[in-house]
């Protein structure tokens, strides 16, 4: 009889003092501010800054992680500059006439056709216009890469759209269209 009242009590602790935990939420936390830290207010004021305020501006001369700087200006002489100068850095490892031409397809066919000729869907419905054909206008790899960077006459930019890599991928598909018109 007392085995049994022994089992029955140590039953009845176990149950109790496991069914009182939640393993959700442990009951201690050591050094709490490395991962529950004190968040400051955007533009509130501070003292842990020099100018009392919490939003500051980056460091002059900057850039974004992964940005590639673009030396030439948006500007008819960048331009110039750009199709004289500018220079394709992808080797002939790297120049993926597939991959350019997926590219092509998904972002200038709508537009300038499948050859490259200017008669793409919306030309055609004439939701716009004067959309040049690329045998019609002397062309190099930097002046197409300028103008998908920054866009020229109705076209946008499609720099945001299309990394470095795959802007220079289109360049030279466009450049192989041209060749075959």
């Amino acid at each position: 009889m007392k085995s049994i009242f022994k089992i029955a009590f140590l039953f009845g602790m176990t149950a109790l003092v496991s069914s009182c935990h939640d393993k959700s939420a442990p009951n201690y936390q050591y050094f709490p501010n490395m991962y529950e830290s004190a968040g400051y207010e955007t533009y509130s004021e501070s003292a842990a800054f020099k100018d009392g305020k919490e939003g500051q501006l980056p460091v002059a001369g900057t850039i974004n992680r992964g940005f590639e700087p673009y030396e030439y200006e948006i500007t008819p002489a960048g331009y110039e500059l750009a199709k004289a100068n500018l220079k394709s850095p992808l080797d002939s490892i790297e120049r993926s006439s597939e991959k350019g031409k997926e590219l092509f397809e998904i972002y200038c066919i709508s537009c300038h056709g499948a050859a490259g000729n200017g008669k793409g869907k919306l030309v055609e419905r004439e939701k716009f216009l004067g959309v040049p054909n690329y045998a019609d206008r002397p062309i190099t790899e930097g002046s197409v890469f300028h103008v998908i960077t920054y866009g020229l006459n109705a076209m946008g930019s499609h720099a945001n759209q299309l990394n470095p890599h795959e802007r220079w991928l289109v360049a030279d598909y466009v450049l192989k269209l041209k060749s075959q018109l």
